[in-house]
Parts: C-alpha cells; sequence; structure tokens
C-alpha cells in the first residue's frame, strides 16, 4: 500500500494528466467543423472539469492529514454522458463524408489516445491501492473509460470513412 506521501504523488500526477486532456478538448474545440462534435467536446470538458474537481479534493484531504473520504467527494461522482443521440450520430457521420473533416479524425484519434492512456492509469492504480484509493481510482477508470469508447467509436467509423473513399482521379 503506497504511503500517504506517494498517493499524493499519484493523484497529482492524475490531476495533471486530467488538465492536459481538458486542455487538448478545449483547445480542439476550435478545429472541429461540425456543430454536433462541437457540443460533444464541450460536455467532455465540462466532465473533465468535475473530474479535476474531485482530484483535487482528494489531494486537498490528503494534504490537510485526513484520509480519503469518499462522502467528501461524492458529490462530483458522475454517470458517464451519451454525448451524441442516435441522430446527431447519424449527422455527424454524413457530415464527414460531405466535407472533408480531417482535422477530426486526427482530434478523435488524439483524444482515445489520452482517454485509453489515462483509463490504463486508472486501472492501474485501482489494482496497486486499496480501500478508498482503490475505489476511487476505480471511478477514475470507469469516468475515463467510458470517454475512451466513445473516442475510439469515432476514430473507427471516420477512418472507416476515409478508407473507403474511392482513389485515383
Amino acid at each position: 500500500m503506497p504511503t500517504k506521501e506517494n498517493l499524493i504523488k499519484i493523484y497529482e500526477y492524475a490531476l495533471n494528466q486530467e488538465q492536459t486532456g481538458m486542455s487538448f478538448f478545449q483547445t480542439s474545440l476550435g478545429r472541429m467543423g461540425i456543430g454536433a462534435a462541437v457540443s460533444a467536446f464541450k460536455r467532455l470538458v465540462e466532465e473533465e472539469e468535475k473530474h479535476i474537481l474531485f482530484i483535487s479534493r482528494i489531494i486537498d484531504n490528503l494534504k490537510s492529514g485526513a484520509d480519503i473520504d469518499i462522502a467528501k467527494v461524492q458529490e462530483f461522482v458522475m454517470e458517464p454522458t451519451n454525448y451524441f443521440d442516435e441522430r446527431a450520430k447519424s449527422e455527424f457521420l454524413q457530415q464527414c463524408l460531405e466535407g472533408s473533416m480531417v482535422p477530426d479524425v486526427t482530434v478523435f484519434n488524439t483524444a482515445w489516445l489520452i482517454e485509453k492512456d489515462l483509463s490504463e492509469f486508472y486501472e492501474n492504480a485501482a489494482r496497486n491501492t486499496e480501500g478508498p484509493a482503490s475505489e476511487t481510482f476505480g471511478m477514475l477508470a470507469r469516468w475515463e473509460k467510458a470517454h475512451e469508447k466513445f473516442f475510439k467509436e469515432y476514430r473507427d467509423k471516420l477512418s472507416a470513412v476515409y478508407a473507403g473513399m474511392p482513389w485515383g482521379g
């Protein structure tokens, strides 16, 4: 079991990664060409802000000498959002076919890699800790896994669209 000082360092690393991911999503909003994708990214930014508050609250507890208090961080617990409803998914992919959305493919691929890395980090941290620390890392892993799944789905669909386009002139 990691010491309290080591737990603080692990959560500080997680906080930094969440802040980096949120910054990427905010920056990507300017590159997105489709309204539905912009809306989805705005919801992701809101969720990342909650992850940051969740982790910050844990760090504050640990630095004050207290243990992780699940009850004090419960207000930040969230269920993953369905970022696109079925109609928005269909419209999103149709708009990709109608215009060149190569930046969106790159953004979705990078976002998938960020979320995949985070979900794996949290899963590993949950396995290597006990009690409330393991529980909070497990929550973070589930949230990031939902983000990872969302981005992978679109990365795969967008890649398939471009791979299936006719070649030549």
